[in-house]
């Protein structure tokens, strides 16, 4: 069975095991204090919203939770952590002038619950484009992940386009990790959510970046309500999607970055 390559906390040699692998997992990067802020931020959600999301394909011993910026303010610095930046600087600034949030979803797998189907996340766009991630993953781990809990099932290596169909048991491994660690996998590796066999659930929260020119898959303007977006700091804010990408994508009068023209 393959090993998910490991790499510290620097974002050149994380971005460079995630661009060569498919995956990466660095660990122990959030502090005990933020990971128990943001489950006591998630904990009411979960309980009156965490089923919304429930069908074959998400499971129905899984909860989830959308729109996270609407919901924790904690969870912020962890979607705008300067290791995620650094490596989505390099990962997909090679693609485009900015990069934003795709989707940010909170996940807790309940005792029960069966191996989620075997997917990409960018499947989505209708197109490819050879040599272009279009986005990629980050899987924190809010509480420990273990094999018996249901941690992230990978495939290593499985950006190289290979048919879901013809994965193999034996290339599937779990991305089992310490609490405050973190997950990387493209858009384009094959993985789902494990089996739960355990006692517990197992929580984590999965933001996605994807390139600035694309459309995102979450739209932030929407989840998020105007006054909460205008409350954050413009870093978050520009990962909400409140910018633009080169001089005319998404262009606005007073624009900073951008070049408005009457058409």
């Amino acid at each position: 069975m393959p090993e998910i390559a490991r790499a510290t906390t620097d974002p050149g040699a994380a971005a460079a095991a995630l661009l060569a692998d498919g995956a990466v997992i660095v660990e122990n990067v959030l502090a005990e204090e933020q990971l128990n802020q943001v489950l006591e931020d998630f904990k009411t959600p979960f309980d009156e919203q965490g089923h919304k999301f429930s069908n074959d394909f998400n499971g129905y011993k899984t909860r989830r939770l959308g729109g996270i910026l609407g919901l924790s303010r904690y969870a912020a610095d962890i979607l705008a952590h300067p290791l995620v930046m650094g490596v989505a600087d390099k990962v997909l600034k090679r693609h485009a002038e900015s990069y934003r949030l795709g989707s940010s979803t909170a996940i807790e797998i309940h005792p029960g619950e069966g191996n989620q189907e075997l997917h990409r996340d960018d499947s989505f766009y209708p197109i490819r484009i050879p040599g272009v991630e279009f986005q990629f993953s980050a899987m924190w781990a809010l509480t420990e992940f273990t094999a018996e809990n249901g941690a992230t099932r990978v495939v290593p290596g499985s950006h190289d386009m290979r048919e879901i169909e013809d994965v193999t048991d034996d290339q599937v491994t779990q991305a089992a990790m310490p609490r405050g660690s973190v997950l990387f996998y493209l858009g384009s590796a094959i993985h789902a959510g494990g089996r739960n066999k355990s006692n517990a659930p197992r929580t984590g929260l999965i933001t996605t970046y994807s390139l600035g020119w694309l459309r995102q898959e979450e739209n932030q303007y929407l989840t998020v309500p105007r006054e909460v977006a205008e409350s954050y700091p413009e870093n978050v804010q520009r990962l909400m999607g409140y910018q633009t990408d080169g001089p005319y994508l998404g262009v606005y009068p007073g624009d900073p970055d951008g070049n408005w023209f009457d058409a």
